[in-house]
């Protein structure tokens, strides 16, 4: 099963005696449903290219997010951006991510894996570098970042081959398991760049050959507090990574043979059900992408004016790292339990978070005394959201069980319509708070999180009646 095609049926003549692997790019015969070339051959392909493809689709969420994590430093550096163009560098990925996935949709049948899987990851390696030298230099104007930006929004793309690649690898009673561990340890590279930036933009990795640092100036109360760091060395340092697992890509990933039209594959758009889930995976990983690229700054506006303020990248990647780790047990429990019932749970455990931030003013806090609160329940918000993400990778196929093609076609669809998360919820994040500020004086994420919990109730209802309730139309 693939998110554009159907694996291409073939038969060997000899089934019970698997054939070598292929010298060339294309496998010839593969029958992951055999039980005895799944063990004699199908096994080693399989795994070995979803560890290859894992790695791969971690580093392509890593260099999608870097600018989640360098933005809040951008300003004590010497660029003179506003809080609107720095939301701005984090949204612009988002945007370019979403719409790289339609294109992503439809790569695997044309150029198979191995050919996508190298030219993605070895492509990332133009906004790493470009990244890294902008920052070097205060002058950089804010447009050129916005072209870096939106090219860092590659990795956002990959998604939509990476994954729909991996399952035609697996016999079907491990595909919920396989895509279960690439997408949980992908996204986890959103928690990586958040997680290495702020450490390892200190070191001089590579003395002279990464430039020259530049001086970051802070406050610690009322004292003005200078240091040396290399914001180049957050982009530069994943350069080599890409060109090892590009190179790793081409010499020992192969293709399985796939086929669907391009009109085939329009087909489900037809369906009512296609739309349903897009709003649920909105609601999931939606909210999974979008809040990961905003947090950093959600955090630096929210509480970033109080004395003895947090540093937001000290916290703002525990929320991606407990998305992107839930993901992989729920998508396994989703196998024992039905993905429609957890995607409920999903949706209502956000909206409780969200209330109880309305309720608790840490949305618009008087206090950096509040801070804990809010980041409890905002962590409470992502795991809540990677629950949905492992949940609906089951719930889709189900739903769709009576074409499975469609049924992969809608999640990789829907990965496509929610991977526009990070812009969405940067751009309204920035529009709430700077209009309450300029209305009533107090910075405020409020209005957003209200218009966020409408959503999820709106997608919550649609859910149950659809696939949850007693005699719903396509339980799932």
């Amino acid at each position: 099963m693939t998110a554009q095609a159907t694996v291409a049926p073939h038969r060997s003549t000899a089934p019970d005696v698997p054939p070598p692997e292929p010298a060339g790019s294309w496998i010839k015969d593969w029958r992951p449903e055999d039980p005895t070339f799944w063990a004699n051959t199908g096994s080693r392909v399989g795994w070995r290219t979803l560890f290859i493809t894992t790695i791969s689709l971690s580093l392509s969420f890593s260099t999608w997010f870097v600018f989640s994590a360098l933005a809040v430093r951008l300003p004590a550096i010497g660029f003179k951006f506003s809080e609107a163009d720095l939301f701005w560098l984090t949204a612009m990925p988002g945007l370019a991510g979403g719409s790289l996935r339609m294109l992503h949709m439809f790569l695997i049948p044309i150029l198979g894996t191995r050919t996508t899987i190298t030219a993605a990851t070895l492509l990332k390696i133009i906004p790493c570098v470009g990244i890294g030298i902008a920052v070097m230099d205060p002058t950089t104007p804010f447009w050129l970042f916005m072209v870096w930006a939106f090219l860092a929004g590659m990795g956002g793309g990959d998604f939509s081959s990476f994954m729909p690649s991996t399952s035609v690898y697996f016999p079907k009673r491990l595909q919920g398991t396989a895509l279960g561990i690439q997408a949980g340890i992908g996204n986890f590279g959103v928690s990586l760049t958040q997680f290495v930036t702020p450490w390892i933009v200190t070191l001089a990795m590579l003395g002279p050959v990464v430039g020259a640092p530049q001086t970051l100036t802070t406050k610690k109360g009322a004292e003005v507090v200078t240091s040396q760091v290399w914001l180049q060395s957050a982009a530069f340092w994943y350069v080599p990574l890409l060109l090892l697992f590009g190179a790793a890509a081409w010499i020992w990933l192969r293709s399985v043979p796939v086929k669907a039209s391009f009109k085939q594959q329009l087909d489900i758009f037809k369906s009512k059900h296609t739309w349903f889930c897009t709003v649920t995976y909105v609601m999931t990983f939606g909210s999974f992408s979008g809040f990961s690229a905003a947090f950093p700054m959600l955090i630096k506006s929210l509480y970033g004016g109080f004395p003895n303020a947090p540093d937001a990248l000290k916290y703002a990647f525990l929320g991606p790292l407990v998305g992107s780790t839930v993901r992989v047990f729920f998508g396994w429990l989703a196998d024992k339990t039905g993905g429609g019932i957890l995607t409920q749970l999903s949706g209502l455990g956000m909206i409780g978070c969200i209330v109880a931030m309305g309720f608790t003013g840490v949305l618009a806090p008087t206090s950096v005394d509040q801070f804990p609160l809010f980041l409890g329940l905002m962590l409470g918000v992502f795991f809540f959201s990677g629950m949905g993400n492992g949940s609906t990778f089951r719930q889709y196929p189900v739903i769709f069980a009576a074409n499975p093609r469609q049924g992969a076609g809608v999640i990789g669809f829907t990965a496509a319509v929610a991977a526009y998360g990070p812009f969405v919820f940067s751009t309204l994040v920035s529009q709430s708070i700077s209009s309450t500020q300029a209305s009533a004086g107090v910075k405020s994420a409020l209005p957003f999180f209200i218009g966020a919990g409408v959503f999820y109730a709106i997608s919550v209802a649609i859910n149950w009646y659809f696939y949850v309730r007693k005699g719903c139309e396509r339980p799932s």
